[in-house]
């Protein structure tokens, strides 16, 4: 399971029944929560998302409809006696601003909350399953797009194959690492004899609010599925250049430039009432491009 789910789809005002950014990315082991805009918890509830599996909070930037549900989610998840441990990934800046909003209501969480500051370009963390690198975007205050990537699962065992061959059991991991079997007289028994490739790691880009910017591509290339913001049609391009946002054509030129796969499409501008022209001109560009519409979640290609 590597799917993504929309919670919010819209920019700065919440419109049309359009919520500011918030998704949820799922995995086999636990959930990501990408933004956390007002009215996060709310959908959570609405989409039926189970809060408990969200290990970590990735905060892109500190505009206020990329975080402003994240202090009351925090104590939600306090007053329904949460006991995992949550992380918070983001600019240093959120530190502080937590720190103050919960010193001042005088809250007391009944699980540790970790954080860790963004700084630079970097990998951020690596868990068993998955492991997330960030990148600067270009946009009007600090911000960070995420990249999460499945760790390449080992190679599995072709039992039969491997009884075969009289291959020994304790050398069973190291055929799952790739290694060939010599017996002995000799003979080199090829790994690709004995075990089956395991599936391609999936790899999710959110590429955060930025302006058109071909830096981006070497972090996002190759890609199973990417966000990307369209804040306005192409006919506004010079706006989005002075407000840091991005156009329908320029997230669909990034996406072909990077050679992905998929390409989800949101933080739709309230100026707009309804969405089909963003699809449109998107897909002019790159076909494969679909609205990031709130409730439907997405699985990787």
């Amino acid at each position: 399971m590597f799917a993504v789910t929309i919670l919010g789809n819209n920019s700065a005002v919440p419109a049309f029944d359009r919520h500011p950014t918030s998704q949820v990315l799922t995995t086999a082991a636990r959930s990501f929560l990408i933004d956390c805009g007002e009215g996060t918890q709310i959908q959570l509830i609405n989409y039926k998302v189970r809060r408990s599996r969200i290990s970590h909070i990735f905060i892109s930037h500190l505009h206020g409809d990329h975080y402003f549900g994240l202090i009351g989610l925090i104590n939600s998840f306090a007053l329904l006696g949460r006991q995992q441990d949550l992380t918070i990934v983001a600019p240093e800046a959120l530190r502080q601003i937590i720190e103050l909003q919960l010193k001042v209501g005088d809250t007391k969480l009944c699980f540790n909350l970790h954080f860790i500051a963004i700084t630079q370009s970097c990998l951020l963390l690596q868990l068993p399953d998955i492991e997330v690198s960030c990148f600067r975007t270009d946009h009007r205050i600090e911000c960070y797009g995420f990249v999460f990537t499945e760790v390449r699962n080992r190679r599995r065992l072709d039992i039969a194959k491997v009884k075969e061959h009289h291959i020994p059991v304790s050398f069973y991991d190291n055929l799952q690492r790739g290694e060939d079997y010599q017996s002995e007289d000799g003979t080199v028994i090829k790994n690709e004899w004995l075990t089956i490739a395991a599936p391609h790691p999936k790899k999710y880009a959110f590429c955060a609010d930025t302006r058109y910017d071909e830096r981006i591509i070497e972090h996002i290339r190759g890609a199973d599925m990417i966000y990307h913001e369209t804040t306005y049609h192409d006919a506004l391009a010079e706006m989005a250049i002075t407000r840091f946002h991005s156009t329908t054509r320029q997230a669909g030129k990034i996406a072909q430039l990077a050679g992905v796969k998929k390409l989800l499409i949101g933080h739709f501008s309230s100026k707009y009432d309804t969405l089909e022209e963003f699809e449109s001109e998107t897909r002019e560009v790159f076909p494969n491009t679909d609205l990031a519409l709130e409730g439907v979640s997405y699985l990787m290609p």
